[in-house]
């Protein structure tokens, strides 16, 4: 094959710069593929699982959801960079602080020990990796790449596997003393990216690591019963160093957790009127270590009272900018409720066309005609049933049909431009210059059959 030469200046920048632009387009495209896999290490304590059970302080957001450390994998070669490692590319940036006394340590030894995940939405799984700093690394500085040893201790190849809600492996520590970090990835088959945790860990000088889980919490209660939820209330548990935190569960599924181990109560909410439940409560320790489960709680909800109030009806509609050829924009006031909004209908005359939740106020509605006339109304709707009297009315006139050229190489498309190719049209996706081969029935990801 004869190498091509780009002897002309202007036309080298222009290509590269259509090339980084269409680059561009695809890394956004990859970018907002995120993992619906969420995760943490329960046991021993990770840093960020610590912070949600109220053991570290001054963490941030974190506290609310210790399962989203998520970057992109392939460390140490990619991944989070040196600095931000412990927050997974700096989303939580309180995590990155770093000193000896900063945070508080797990107490491990050497040689074989367990790593616990929680998983909150399991998915298709590379693997999972384990890497520790190096015996004499700065533990008041940044952690980096420099700060471990990049072999990782222990690699389990899962080969695309899911894992179940709660995933453990056994590895054998290396050797160490004093306070060193362990560093955790979980990285994800199907998508770019991996869940990285990191351990604070004490190795001698604070005794063996805890494995003695707390006493179960007595006397569970139920009380304040109506027909959507419950408080459930135990007495403290005793641990041989601190409780950290309290987990509530719905028969077998953890529904909540309090922030510390000094809460002894939990309000359940969002129940169903008129059904049986059973919960019960476990206690944590900073170790990761969970007790038995509390006595079963077990009541129902009371049933529900009749509710035969509609809701106000929506008010202001009207249409919010221009109709294109097929489709129109609608926005409208908040109905109120006795009870609570649920939804809205939107009708195009007399016929129902959509349905939205009861916080959305704008919709668009697609798959109009060109160039006619059409009239919507919207009307709220409650958990009952009840529906409210109708909004406003409002006409809109739908434009012309666009005009559409052949699709042609070497041509820059914008999004939302019409094609057509081989007898149909295509709608164009993502801004980006054409190039032969990536005509509109071969790359779906550019344009959209319509």
């Amino acid at each position: 094959m004869t190498p091509i030469s780009l002897r002309n200046p202007v036309l080298a920048k222009c290509l590269i710069a259509s090339g980084l632009a269409l680059a561009l387009a695809f890394c956004l495209l990859l970018f907002t593929e995120k993992a619906s896999a969420h995760g943490y290490i329960e046991s021993p304590g990770s840093r960020g699982y610590l912070c949600a059970a109220g053991k570290n302080k001054n963490c941030g957001a974190i506290i609310y959801e210790p399962q989203s450390l998520e970057a992109y994998k392939g460390f140490p070669a990619a991944g989070p960079a040196d600095g931000k490692i412990a927050s997974a590319s700096g989303l939580f940036p309180e995590l990155d602080q770093q000193s000896a006394t900063r945070w508080t340590k797990v107490n491990m030894s050497s040689g074989t020990n367990t790593f616990k995940w929680t998983i909150e939405a399991n998915h298709a799984t590379t693997s999972w990796k384990y890497y520790i700093t190096k015996q004499n690394w700065d533990p008041n500085a940044p952690l980096s790449r420099a700060s471990f040893d990049l072999q990782p201790f222990c690699s389990v190849n899962f080969k695309g596997k899911q894992p179940g809600f709660t995933y453990t492996d056994t590895c054998n520590v290396p050797s160490r003393t004093g306070y060193q970090v362990i560093l955790a990835v979980w990285e994800i088959a199907d998508t770019e990216n991996a869940f990285y945790n990191v351990i604070d860990a004490n190795f001698g000088g604070g005794g063996p690591a805890d494995t003695t889980a707390p006493t179960a919490p007595s006397n569970a209660a139920a009380s304040n019963i109506t027909a959507i939820g419950a408080t459930i209330s135990w007495s403290a548990s005793t641990d041989n160093v601190g409780v950290t935190a309290y987990k509530i569960y719905n028969g077998s599924t953890l529904v909540g957790t309090t922030a510390n181990g000094t809460t002894l109560s939990y309000n359940a909410a969002g129940l169903t009127a008129n059904t049986s439940y059973t919960f019960t409560v476990r206690a944590t320790d900073a170790a990761g270590n969970d007790s038995a489960a509390s006595n079963a709680v077990t009541f129902k909800t009371t049933a529900a009272a009749a509710d035969t109030t509609a809701p106000t009806a929506p008010s202001g509609l009207q249409v919010v900018g221009s109709p294109t050829s097929s489709s129109v924009s609608l926005k409208w006031g908040a109905s109120t409720d006795n009870v609570g909004v649920t939804g809205y209908r939107v009708y195009q005359g007399a016929t129902l066309v959509k349905s939205v939740s009861g916080t959305t106020l704008e919709t668009v509605i697609s798959g109009l005609s060109a160039s006619t006339a059409y009239t919507y109304t919207v009307r709220a709707f409650d958990a009952a049933g009840n529906e409210s009297a109708d909004s406003n009315a409002v006409s809109a006139t739908t434009s012309a049909p666009p005009a559409t050229a052949p699709w042609a190489p070497n041509t820059v498309y914008t999004a939302g431009t019409l094609v057509t190719y081989n007898g149909s049209t295509y709608e164009c996706r993502q801004s980006h210059t054409s190039l032969v081969g990536w005509e509109p029935a071969n790359v779906p990801t550019l344009w959209l059959k319509k």
